[in-house]
């Protein structure tokens, strides 16, 4: 993996300096860039003296005062003040400056142009640690992938396609045939990393069309164009995100209870979310909603990562044990089910997060709506049903070593299997919540109009 930088609590003096010398490496193109600036407004806002003074003196003023009071203050101090900065960026993007059309604030992954490297939030620290990984190979992108320190459908997808550009701009290829070339042997790398995921191939497949297109021009031409499509994509990518979860607010009334399985917020994508998305939008509608977060064993997204971004949010939640889940839909405190998707087949049946096939049979028999929110990237058209999609079988340890007050659940020499997702049939399925509107039965037609016409359904 590509190094580290850890933003969060500090240790020793010498340990917190060279901590927070890290920590400012990340923060300071942000700030040069004018995405921290809302937060930075808190640290230092000092009264004017005179109600006649220019903005420009005040502004004057205050930077000269933050400048002085961040060069004043102990190491470990600064590392919390950065930290709480970053957490502030990355989820004011519907604010003011942040959620311009020319800042969208921190992403859960993002270039770093001035040092050729794709930065993202390492996601197996949180919720106790706000970390960024900069990675520099598609050795590294594929590693990230596997080990989940990037995870989510659409957030994979992208970040394999920076694995692309990454590729080509390590390559040495000399000629357009060997770069290409190249490029395929990285796609084969980054393709294999979780199989289940369709966002994953279409990024790929979609990357490398660009790069064949320009078969004909230079290396150097290709390289370009192969990392400008992976910035489209990621822009493209938020655009949708917004737009779905706008379309799934409209099934969110005032007063909801709803129940979420595993993370499809922001950390799940490149930015907002998917049916996480759908919460934020009707919260930021003013609609008051409280969610019931599925622990979603055994990696625990629900549990560390959902709870984190509502947190964060101000959406109010409690976590719960999935088996919990049929105990509130039957006693009638839930009025919907909000869930993502890592593959739909052609007749809308849709592997998710393991869990999510018993959670749509309990909304099923309690009569509960049970609504999966998904870009239409995640439809694959080549799987005629739920059967022939690949589903992932993980580590059983991530099962197996479980731990409770730093003891292991289970006993020595136990097995387990640990499939990470399952296939829900799609008469479980109330409605599909896309970029391009609300899909209802039957799927199979309605679908393929939508992915194939770009009609809506």
């Amino acid at each position: 993996m590509g190094a580290g930088v850890g933003v969060g609590s500090g240790g020793t003096s010498v340990g917190a300096a060279k901590l927070a010398a890290g920590a400012v490496a990340v923060a300071a193109p942000l700030a040069a860039r004018g995405k921290l600036q809302p937060a930075a407004r808190l640290a230092a806002s000092p009264a004017a003296s005179s109600q006649f003074m220019r903005d420009g003196e005040v502004q004057a003023i205050r930077r000269t005062r933050l400048v002085s009071f961040l060069t004043n203050i102990p190491a470990h101090v600064t590392i919390l003040l950065v930290c709480a900065l970053a957490r502030r960026a990355f989820f004011l993007r519907g604010c003011g400056p942040i959620g311009a059309p020319d800042g969208e604030g921190m992403r859960t992954l993002e270039w770093q142009a001035e040092r050729g490297a794709l930065r993202l939030i390492d996601q197996r620290a949180l919720p106790a640690e706000l970390r960024f990984v900069e990675l520099t190979s598609a050795d590294e992108v594929a590693q990230a992938i596997r080990e989940m320190t990037v995870r989510g459908a659409p957030a994979i997808g992208v970040a394999a396609a920076f694995g692309l550009a990454l590729a080509a701009q390590h390559s040495r290829a000399k000629s357009t045939p060997k770069l290409l070339s190249d490029l395929q042997s990285a796609a084969a790398l980054l393709r294999a990393a979780r199989p289940t995921a369709v966002n994953l191939g279409w990024a790929i497949d979609r990357t490398l069309h660009v790069a064949r297109e320009a078969a004909s021009r230079t290396p150097d031409e290709v390289r370009r164009r192969v990392l400008e499509e992976a910035q489209r994509l990621a822009d493209e990518d938020v655009a949708t995100n917004r737009r779905l979860s706008a379309y799934g607010a409209d099934l969110v009334r005032d007063g909801d209870t709803i129940i979420h399985h595993c993370n499809t917020g922001a950390l799940a994508v490149v930015d907002y979310g998917t049916a996480l998305g759908v919460i934020r939008a009707a919260h930021e509608q003013g609609k008051r909603v409280h969610v019931l977060v599925d622990e979603t064993r055994p990696r625990l997204q629900g549990a560390r990562l959902t709870a984190w971004e509502l947190g964060e949010l101000g959406i109010p939640y409690e976590i719960i044990a999935d088996g919990a889940a049929g105990h509130f839909l039957h006693r009638g405190e839930v009025q919907l089910v909000l869930v993502g998707g890592d593959r739909v087949a052609a007749n809308g049946d849709v592997a998710n997060k393991i869990g999510t096939y018993m959670l749509a049979l309990a909304a099923q028999a309690n009569r509960i709506p049970f609504y999966c929110v998904v870009p239409l990237s995640t439809i694959d058209r080549s799987c005629s049903d739920g059967s022939a999609i690949p589903i992932e079988e993980r580590d059983p340890r991530e099962v197996l070593e479980l731990e409770v007050n730093g003891q292991r659940v289970t006993p020595r020499g136990a097995k387990a299997r640990n499939p990470a997702f399952d296939v829900t049939p799609n008469e479980l399925v109330t409605a599909w919540v896309t970029e391009r509107g609300i899909v209802r039965a039957p799927f199979a037609a309605n679908l393929a109009r939508l992915v194939g016409q770009g009609e809506p359904a």
